[in-house]
Formats: structure tokens, C-alpha cells, sequence
């Protein structure tokens, strides 16, 4: 097992939450009426989120980020590994212990607010069912909090005894927002919150994300395709490839510092139009969660692949950067540029 980063380095605060050799295995139905698949979802997980600051996940989909993001917030159980929560194992704790614990310092926004909002309650109802269901306050302190909490992402009072359905898109989101909000949590999981949304009104949640997060000191897992975003939005950034953590990198270096190649690829299919490049062609079969490959998965579409690569998967690597480690038998050099990259990507010509 690789040990996850340690929290408490340096003096820092000790981790809200942390992974350790975290694994999530699903059962699928295959062909046969009587067989099921193994669907590897999360492999290895180690991670651990530190107070206050905002860490990014990316990868492609079916890379395992919505997995990563349900372990951390306690609503998926990780088949085994351990997720510690301020220090105490999540799963160890009695259900109701756990329930306080977690639903009263964690909030999470899903990707949809028309599907994540009960569309049959009210926004005051939504926003007052977690003070409810927790008992914080009395009944006139609840419905001043669900002022306080409309006020907070910018929603009009007036909407209090709207039903989902009248509200646009992106106030069903800020809802969502402030229902996340409700306990005064420690960490919220933002799970792809802008992707469900018009592009004019993504910018408007993204800025409100950032607010909050600095008003409030909270810290935030950011979750999304859009991995420019992610850049702009994060202390650190998380790779993800097959279900795995493949690299972790402060988020200043991510775009031509990262060591991992499917790093370097993800970043470089959205290049700055200041500074325009060619995309790193990524070439071979996409690799299946059910029947992953042996050693590296990455390895059926990396430039880089030999047969080390077939028969071990990597352990991580420090980079010379603190806070930086990457999964990789022939890691990308720090001094390459994303240039560089793309020829030697290239298939010679015959």
C-alpha cells in the first residue's frame, strides 16, 4: 500500500478527510443471466484534504472522479481501505455517530439541480430540510438561517415558496449551493456543478464557488471536465486515469510542469489561444473498468509504454516540487514542453 500524503507535514493543519488504499468494486451484470463483472471503479485511493484548501480532480469519464467524490463525503462505502474522517476511521463509527459527523461538516453538490432538488418542496422546505433533519435551532432560528442562506448565493426572497420547476437553471444550482451550505460545513464536494448549465451561467456559479469558499474558509473538491477550470479554481490538481490516482500537482505547475503523460495530454487538448498547440494524440484502445490492463493502465495509449510498464504498476514518485508525485515509469521531464510532447507522440512516418 502507498502511504497517503502526510496531512500534518511542515506544520500543516491535520486533513479534514483522508483515503487510505481506498478501493470501490461494483458487481455488473455481464452476458450470462447468473454471472456478474467485477467493474473496478476506485483502485488505491490515497488522498487526504487539508483545511481550506481547494483541490481539483480530473480525467475523462468513467475515470472514477464521481466514485471519489461520494467515498470522501461518506455516501459511498469503499469495498475496502479506510477513509478517515478528522482523524477517526468513517466506517468504524456507529451509524448515527457517523450520520452527525459527516452530514453536519461535508456538503456536496451534484452535477444536476433539476434531478438533486426534490421538485415537489419548496425552496424553503429544500433549504430547511438539513437543519431539520440535524435539529440545529429552533423553528424561528431555522427560518432565519434559510433567509441567511438565500442572501449568502444571491437568491431573491421572494423565491422562498417557489417550487424547482419555476426557477432557471442557475438558481436551481445556487439552491443546491445553499443547501449544501445549510450545516456551516468544513468541506464541500462540488461533483461537475456548472456542467448541467448554459455556458452564459457558468461563469456566475464558478465566481460564487470562489466566494463562498474564501468568505467561509471552506475547503472544496472541485470535480469537472472542464480542466482549465479546474486549473484556475485549485491549489491542486488530482489526474485520475482507470479509476486510479495516477498524479497530484500544485496547480501553478500542472499545465508543462506535470511528470504524467495523461496528464500532459488532458491539459494539452485545451491550449491557451494566446499560445496554441496541437493536441498530444492519445492512440490505441481505451481500456475497460471491467478487464482493466495488467500493470499501468494507461499503457494501451501511452507513446512511452514498454513491457515494464505491462508488468507493474507504478508506485508514486516525488517530484522536485513539494506536494507533487506522479504514478509512472517514464515519467515526462519537467523541462519538456507540451511541443516536445506532441513529435514524439507522432507515429513515424513510415
Amino acid at each position: 500500500m502507498t502511504a497517503p500524503a502526510d496531512p500534518q507535514r511542515d506544520g500543516a493543519a491535520p486533513a479534514l478527510v483522508e483515503l487510505a488504499d481506498a478501493h470501490v468494486v461494483h458487481k455488473a451484470r455481464s452476458g450470462g443471466l447468473f454471472t456478474r463483472d467485477r467493474v473496478y471503479a476506485l483502485t488505491g485511493a490515497d488522498l487526504a484534504i487539508a483545511p481550506g484548501e481547494t483541490v481539483g480532480v480530473v480525467g475523462e469519464s468513467g475515470c472514477g472522479k464521481s466514485t471519489l467524490a461520494k467515498v470522501l463525503v461518506g455516501v459511498e462505502r469503499p469495498t475496502s481501505g479506510r477513509v478517515l474522517f478528522r482523524g477517526r476511521d468513517l466506517w468504524a463509527m456507529p451509524a448515527a455517530e457517523r450520520r452527525a459527523a459527516v452530514g453536519g461538516s461535508t456538503g456536496m453538490i451534484f452535477q444536476d439541480p433539476s434531478t438533486a432538488l426534490n421538485r415537489r418542496l419548496t425552496v424553503r422546505r429544500i433549504l430547511r430540510d438539513p437543519l431539520d433533519v440535524h435539529g440545529r435551532g429552533t423553528t424561528a432560528q431555522r427560518e432565519e438561517r434559510v433567509r441567511e442562506l438565500m442572501a449568502l448565493v444571491g437568491l431573491p426572497r421572494a423565491l422562498a415558496d417557489a417550487l424547482p420547476g419555476r426557477l432557471s437553471g442557475g438558481q436551481r444550482q445556487r439552491v443546491a449551493i445553499a443547501r449544501a451550505l445549510a450545516l456551516d460545513p468544513d468541506l464541500v464536494v462540488a461533483d461537475e456543478p456548472t456542467s448541467a448549465l448554459d455556458v452564459s451561467v457558468r461563469a456566475q456559479i464558478l465566481n460564487l464557488l470562489l466566494d463562498l469558499k474564501e468568505r467561509l474558509g471552506l475547503a472544496l473538491v472541485f470535480v469537472s471536465h472542464d480542466i482549465q477550470t479546474v486549473r484556475r479554481m485549485s491549489d491542486r490538481v488530482i489526474t485520475m486515469y482507470l479509476g486510479r490516482i495516477v498524479e497530484e500537482t500544485p496547480a501553478g505547475r500542472v499545465t508543462d510542469r506535470s511528470r504524467h503523460p495523461y496528464t500532459r495530454a488532458l491539459f494539452s487538448a485545451t491550449p491557451g489561444l494566446l499560445d496554441p498547440i496541437e493536441p498530444i494524440p492519445l492512440t490505441g484502445p481505451v481500456p475497460s473498468a471491467t478487464h482493466p490492463p495488467s500493470g499501468c493502465p494507461f499503457r494501451t495509449r501511452c507513446w512511452k509504454a514498454d513491457g515494464v510498464c505491462a508488468d507493474t504498476m507504478p508506485g508514486f514518485s516525488a517530484a522536485s516540487t513539494p506536494e507533487h508525485r506522479f504514478r509512472c515509469h517514464h515519467p515526462v521531464q519537467e523541462d519538456e514542453s507540451t511541443r516536445d510532447l506532441v513529435r514524439q507522440s507522432r507515429p513515424m512516418e513510415p
